[in-house]
């Protein structure tokens, strides 16, 4: 860029600027979330779904504002198949199988429970028992487990508001626990071996790399979705 030699001054006066729009972006978005935070507390005043955990006060406006009001379904079963992260079924014959999530509900409602669900497994014991006997019994891989119990804690988000009570964290055998008691519990009992957790992932990234060097310029692209992104990212929790 600077050609054969550095201007060490037009250097500094371009990373201040880089800087300077940094700090700007990060003042917008600060200003933004306190808005978003306002009008979540004028939705929620006794702060039901800042309780829950590894939701936050933006993940909590996310939820609210793509399901309206929660309590206006008629069953709990409702609620999960409108989040589209029920299981399709794929029926021949007498023989039916369970496939992935139907994705027919909300798409920012289902991306808002799944990374909810992904740090509340990591501090609620009855969601990371579930999640490790999915990966370390079922077969399955991370996104395949988070998006298991992510309806788990639609449908307890959804009950704690009708009940207008806060979530309780529990330990499995029902006693009420902090957060840090629960993410202690989880670390303890609930912690999916690494090499079992690089086995359930669902690409290799020597693969996946290989793939795309390969492939023309103009083919479609044949990248990881989100969510596979996402597995390698947390592939270390």
């Amino acid at each position: 860029m600077w050609g054969e030699e550095l201007d060490f001054e037009e250097l500094a006066d371009d990373l201040a600027m880089e800087a300077q729009l940094a700090l700007t972006m990060t003042s917008q978005i600060h200003e933004l979330e306190q808005r978003i935070d306002v009008m979540r507390r004028a939705l929620d005043p006794t702060d039901i779904l800042r309780s829950v955990p590894g939701v936050g006060s933006v993940k909590a406006a996310q939820i609210l504002a793509r399901l309206a009001d929660p309590g206006r379904f008629r069953s709990l079963a409702g609620v999960r198949s409108y989040s589209g992260l029920v299981p399709s079924r794929n029926s021949s014959g007498r023989n039916g199988t369970q496939g992935g999530p139907t994705k027919s509900g909300d798409a920012l409602l289902r991306e808002a429970l799944y990374s909810s669900a992904d740090v509340a497994r990591k501090i609620d014991p009855t969601l990371a028992q579930r999640y490790h006997r999915l990966m370390s019994e079922g077969g399955k891989h991370h996104n395949s487990a988070v998006c298991s119990i992510a309806p788990t804690l639609l449908t307890r988000i959804v009950s704690c508001w009708r009940s207008g009570q806060h979530y309780v964290i529990r330990d499995v055998d029902g006693r009420a626990i902090t957060p840090e008691e629960g993410r202690k519990i989880v670390a303890e009992r609930y912690t999916v071996r690494p090499e079992l957790r690089a086995l359930r992932r669902t690409t290799k990234p020597t693969e996946w790399t290989s793939r795309r060097s390969k492939e023309s310029p103009g083919a479609p692209s044949t990248g990881s979705s989100t969510l596979e992104i996402r597995d390698r990212m947390h592939s270390s929790a």
